[in-house]
């Protein structure tokens, strides 16, 4: 029997965008496509809220978005957040002031709202010309909610930083990567991509084993193995491709668009 998804959910950089960060002609035929049979299209992002414009220009503002690996849910063509789950800025306090306890040196960042906020030694990209990134204090930090915590630690091996700062959040917060190194990036306490996707699929009467979910990153395992279908593209991350269900072609081969095109050409001749 053919699988044809309810709802489709793609994760962006690195699976969905090409390298230069574009959104090819072929993919959004496929999008089109989609609309056509009645499948709900989500993305579903590590990007913050402040970084999703560039996106929605080129795919067209429409949908739910889920941004901040899960923390944020976004109305495609309004920007209206219609949902988030932020650490509360007890938790920040608490959990910064134990990750730097255990790594002198460490720097902080959170996303909050629709801006960043950063210690004066986190690295940021100051040719980007933003005008959304602000300096400030720890104490103004962490005195009020955020979506997302970042830590960097950029001299510090990636698999001891995964360890030191597990082993100080004791259930606090959920931390996970994108392959950055020197990065954590940190939810509140269990939120991921598969629960704001979730979120938006019981809200859209959507079950799980209706939904197709693609990813390259270990901040996608979690939406990859709640959906009754997981895939990645070529070149992912080895512990994203051990929990899907299968491999398209790679993010700058239009792999998410090439994977749908065959299973829509499969039901078409099922029928």
């Amino acid at each position: 029997m053919v699988f044809v998804p309810k709802l489709v959910a793609t994760d962006l950089d690195g699976t969905l965008l090409r390298s230069d960060l574009t959104v090819s002609e072929r993919t959004l035929a496929t999008f089109e496509r989609l609309e056509r049979c009645g499948i709900t299209l989500v993305f579903v992002t590590g990007r913050p809220w402040r970084w999703m414009d560039p996106v929605l220009a080129q795919t067209g503002r429409r949908g739910r978005v889920v941004c901040a690996n899960g923390a944020v849910v976004l109305d495609g063509a309004s920007g209206e957040v219609l949902q988030n789950w932020p650490i509360s800025a007890e938790t920040l306090r608490s959990v910064t002031d134990a990750v730097r306890e255990a790594i002198p040196g460490v720097v902080f960042a959170v996303e909050r709202g629709p801006r960043m906020m950063h210690e004066v030694d986190y690295p940021v990209r100051h040719d980007l010309g933003r005008t959304d990134e602000e300096q400030v204090s720890y104490d103004v930090l962490v005195s009020e909610p955020a979506e997302k915590l970042l830590i960097r630690a950029p001299e510090v091996e990636a698999a001891e930083l995964w360890k030191t700062c597990g082993g100080v959040f004791d259930g606090a917060v959920t931390a996970t990567h994108s392959g950055f190194r020197g990065l954590i990036e940190v939810s509140a306490a269990g939120v991921t991509k598969a629960t704001g996707l979730e979120w938006v699929a019981r809200r859209c009467g959507v079950d799980p084993n209706t939904v197709l979910a693609f990813g390259d990153m270990p901040n996608d395992i979690p939406m990859l193995s709640w959906a009754g279908r997981g895939v990645v593209v070529a070149g992912a991350h080895p512990e994203a491709a051990a929990v899907a269900h299968t491999v398209t072609t790679g993010n700058d081969a239009d792999g998410v668009a090439t994977y749908l095109d065959a299973l829509l050409d499969e039901a078409a001749i099922a029928r």
